[in-house]
């Protein structure tokens, strides 16, 4: 089926047409740098790495252009650099490069453009002065502010009435607005501060300009898709609008945020043990903390658990669940390729490699359903269990073993798990600890045959002594290194 996805502007299932087939444009907000990204800051880049890997198997990876986005200006980033003495750019560079540390051990597949907001003042301020040129904005005591009033679909993406609105996030109610909700273009900065001239004063750019600028400077209006939390609809993404529409002289079409991005996609909330993160409670987890303490697959696995659009409850049920899943897939995975250790790929034909692309059928089915990752991963397991069953069948083609392989390797790819191979998943990929376990095992089953049972629980600590867990299954034991 073709791709269709819930765009959060009209409140519907829609099909995804792109502008232009061969330059598919995706914008996702991305990671404000002054601290570690906690869970929930994972969600978004996950999720929308499924939608990239999805896109660029339809478009071709070479027509998919996929941007997120790297603020590294901010009051919270100041504040840091101002209590460790230090420039900005030393608490940006550093974690920044947490952060895509972080992602890549969640195989979250880099962007192909990370627009930097310091490296785009120039285009900030070009565009900031567009908006006052049509009326839409206005200059105060150093500051620029946008004229809600003067975009009449204002509110249109959040659903909200203006006269129920209150101020955007960041933005302080101030004399100098024309009315409350009026938000900053720009500001001037704080003594110390980062700045940068412009026609109004030296200062810096509001929050919600820096992503209409750097989109319409690295994509060109209007984009494809635009992704992102469900907390940025209002005031981040629905600014946004305002501002890329009105900055273009279109802020009294009917249609104008047509101009802007053609589908809006929004990922639920995440809580954590049923309770929202906040640093009051105390539950805030960050994602750095948890895959030093476990496989990023694991990590990758339970943000996919849930569709994309509801809320995601974070528990070590939750956990412990996606570890077993993958174990089981890996354990599948690392029994075909025993079986297939002396077969050569290249020796399938073009019709049975179509067979096994046909096969990723119901999997790519499930993700062109408005990514519906847990259909996908239902259906993966569904490719699990004919692999399974081909190598329990004695008079299994191996033709027909190998197809099943690739076909579940391929599947999982577009979900971005299995990308490790079994031996590293359960091993760790250390030979000698890979012999001395084997043997271990090998002996455990002799003393268990034999009701040696004190020889049993021997070999049992000596597992345990090297950090190993042993699964008993119908097809025997497996096993892997803990954490």
């Amino acid at each position: 089926m073709p791709l269709h996805i819930h765009d959060t502007l009209r409140r519907e299932k829609r099909l995804f047409e792109p502008r232009n087939k061969d330059r598919v444009t995706l914008y996702v907000c991305g990671p404000t740098v002054y601290d570690y990204a906690h869970i929930g800051n994972a969600r978004p880049p996950v999720v929308f790495d499924v939608l990239v890997r999805l896109l660029r198997r339809t478009y071709g990876a070479d027509h998919v252009i996929y941007a997120r986005n790297v603020t590294d200006v901010d009051d919270k980033i100041n504040q840091k650099a101002a209590r460790e003495g230090v420039p900005i750019g030393e608490i940006t560079v550093r974690y920044e490069a947490a952060y895509l540390a972080d992602m890549g051990l969640l195989n979250v597949s880099p962007p192909d453009m990370a627009p930097h907001v310091t490296d785009h003042i120039p285009a900030i301020v070009a565009q900031i002065q567009s908006i006052v040129d049509a009326g839409c904005a206005y200059a105060a005591e150093g500051h620029v502010l946008f004229d809600v009033s003067s975009y009449k679909a204002y509110g249109a993406l959040s659903g909200r009435n203006l006269d129920d609105m209150i101020a955007g996030a960041r933005v302080e109610v101030a004399p100098y607005k024309k009315n409350p909700h009026d938000f900053v273009l720009w500001k001037p900065s704080k003594a110390d501060d980062p700045s940068w001239p412009s026609p109004w004063g030296e200062g810096r750019p509001g929050w919600h300009i820096e992503c209409s600028a750097m989109i319409e400077q690295n994509l060109g209006l209007p984009i494809d898709i635009h992704g992102g939390g469900i907390d940025l609809v209002f005031p981040h993404h629905e600014n946004e609008i305002a501002q890329g529409v009105c900055a273009h002289g279109h802020a009294h079409g009917d249609h104008a945020h047509d101009e802007y991005a053609r589908y809006w996609m929004h990922n639920g909330f995440l809580t954590v043990d049923a309770e929202k993160m906040s640093k009051s409670v105390g539950n805030v987890l960050l994602l750095h903390d948890l895959v030093q303490a476990m496989p990023g697959e694991v990590v990758r696995w339970a943000l996919l658990s849930a569709h994309y659009r509801q809320p995601l409850d974070w528990n070590q049920g939750l956990l412990d669940q996606s570890r077993k899943n993958l174990d089981r897939l890996y354990g599948v995975l690392r029994d075909a390729d025993a079986a297939l250790a002396d077969f050569d790929m290249a020796t399938l034909d073009e019709a049975e490699m179509e067979l096994a692309e046909n096969a990723l059928g119901p999997v790519l089915d499930a993700l062109e359903d408005d990514l519906n990752t847990p259909g996908a991963i239902a259906q993966l397991f569904g490719l699990a269990n004919a692999l399974r069953d081909l190598l329990n069948d004695a008079e299994a083609d191996i033709n027909d073993v190998a197809m099943a392989r690739w076909s579940l390797a391929e599947a999982a790819g577009l979900l971005g798990v299995l990308a490790l191979t079994p031996d590293v998943w359960f091993e760790g990929g250390d030979p000698a600890l890979k012999a001395e376990v084997e043997a271990l095992l090998d002996q455990r089953a002799a003393a268990r045959a034999a009701k040696d049972w004190p020889e049993a629980d021997r070999i049992r600590d000596r597992l345990n002594a090297l950090n190993v867990i042993v699964m008993d299954g119908p097809d025997g034991p497996t096993w892997r290194v803990k954490g």
